[in-house]
């Protein structure tokens, strides 16, 4: 049964594809903060431990949320590492930094999302898809919000 939910199929496909580059951004960046959680050390290890576990699980809890956004426009949702790493413009981390090399780089992994956000805002904005420009507005908060908050460490 085709769709028809008021957003013509090229217009779909233009949103859809810039979602599926904000979930791969997501998607990196909670692999990455997972793994500053699981290995971070210093005297900041408590603080940053807590901190990173609460950003994670808001992390994962979005990435699901964007790909039934993608879903819903009826095409698929990237799902695969590979497909991941094409998409994203958030670098994986190889090794374990410091401290304060894993808060920068989830700085820049959370300001490269809001970024990836704004692009998908505007053309969700010009299909007239409130739903998406909503879920996006959501996660450019978020985003903007932790960057804040990390930043803030680095006073």
């Amino acid at each position: 049964m085709a769709i028809d939910i008021g957003i013509d199929q090229k217009d779909r496909k233009k949103i859809a594809d810039g979602l599926s580059k904000l979930l791969a951004d997501t998607y990196t960046l909670y692999l990455k903060t997972h793994s500053f959680h699981w290995n971070i050390t210093g005297s900041m290890f408590n603080s940053l431990h807590t901190m990173f576990e609460t950003q994670y699980n808001e992390l994962w809890s979005a990435a699901d949320v964007i790909a039934e956004r993608i879903r819903s426009l009826d095409f698929p949702a990237p799902g695969s590492y590979s497909q991941f790493v094409k998409l994203s413009a958030i670098k994986e981390e190889p090794g374990v930094p410091d401290w304060r090399g894993m808060v920068e780089q989830l700085v820049d992994g959370h300001e490269t999302a809001a970024r990836t956000g704004r692009t998908v805002f505007k053309l969700a904005d010009k299909a007239d898809d409130q739903p998406t420009a909503d879920l996006v507005t959501q996660r450019l908060e978020a985003h903007e919000k932790t960057a804040w908050m990390l930043r803030s460490l680095l006073k």
